[in-house]
């Protein structure tokens, strides 16, 4: 019997295979990479009867299209988006049964940045690291999805979710992120400037991090030099130019820049829906 497989026909702007991640390897210079929205990814693969760290895929917008070679179950979760499953709408976050030869039509997100789409038995590129996910700073993992790509399918294994819908947080609109301050606060001449400000997603925000605009935050010394230490995820780290920078899923494990704060990993995914031009505002 010939193995499932997705066929992609339509990769938008960028989709990637993604499960939690490979924590564990910072020091070895390797990022955790993983679903930018964990709690999405794990829904879908409940819903399709997986267990929470298979693998499936990360589509930033849309649209996405893929051909199923094998009937399945599939869910589409995360941010809002149009799905069709062999030409007839279907809903999200839900279990939605697919037919040999179907047609998954994922179109452009009306709210939110980031829909995950799950299917039954996960998918099952090599793994590196003991994680399917892939990483687009340090390249490990699969490629990322192109048109004409072959996606394996492992096999099913329990019934999908006995839900109809599942409930999930509305996205859009301004954002409210909890901070930790440090460990380099004191670096700043006024820090207490980003409590106090709001923010903007640019559109030069992806897996690495998302880079906000708004009221620069001035060094104390601005000629003073810091040695390369550690980044977590969701480090606030504040480059040359003033502008903040949250760091996420595939960020570098070193920085040589003052991190002046560390988002609350809670708030992550919220963060990971969130479109360029949105409004970002911290509390700490």
């Amino acid at each position: 019997m010939t193995p499932a497989e997705l066929l992609v026909e339509v990769a938008g702007p960028l989709t990637t295979v993604q499960d939690l991640g490979r924590p564990g390897y910072a020091h070895l210079g390797v990022p955790r990479s993983g679903a930018l929205d964990p709690p999405a990814l794990m829904l879908g693969n409940r819903l399709v009867g997986n267990p929470p760290s298979a693998a499936g895929l990360e589509i930033t917008l849309g649209p996405f299209h893929a051909v199923a070679t094998h009937p399945g179950t599939i869910a589409l979760t995360g941010a809002a988006a149009p799905l069709r499953v062999g030409g007839r709408p279907a809903p999200i976050n839900a279990p939605v049964a697919v037919r040999a030869g179907d047609r998954i039509e994922v179109g452009r997100a009306v709210s939110g940045l980031r829909p995950y789409l799950a299917v039954a038995g996960g998918l099952t590129p090599p793994a590196v690291l003991a994680s399917r996910s892939t990483d687009v700073l340090s390249q490990l993992g699969p490629p990322v999805i192109r048109p004409g790509d072959r996606l394996p399918v492992g096999p099913f294994s329990s019934a999908p979710a006995a839900v109809d819908l599942a409930p999930r947080p509305a996205l859009g609109g301004p954002l409210s992120l909890r901070i930790s301050w440090g460990p380099r606060a004191d670096w700043f001449a006024s820090a207490g400037v980003l409590t106090s400000a709001e923010y903007r997603i640019t559109s030069e925000s992806n897996r690495v991090g998302a880079r906000l605009s708004g009221p620069r935050l001035s060094r104390s010394d601005a000629a003073a030099e810091l040695p390369s230490e550690g980044i977590v995820l969701g480090a606030i780290q504040v480059p040359a130019d003033g502008q903040p920078l949250i760091f996420l899923a595939d960020h570098p494990t070193t920085g040589g820049y003052p991190v002046i704060a560390v988002v609350a990993a809670t708030d992550l995914p919220q963060l990971a829906q969130a479109r360029p031009g949105e409004a970002v505002t911290f509390l700490a």
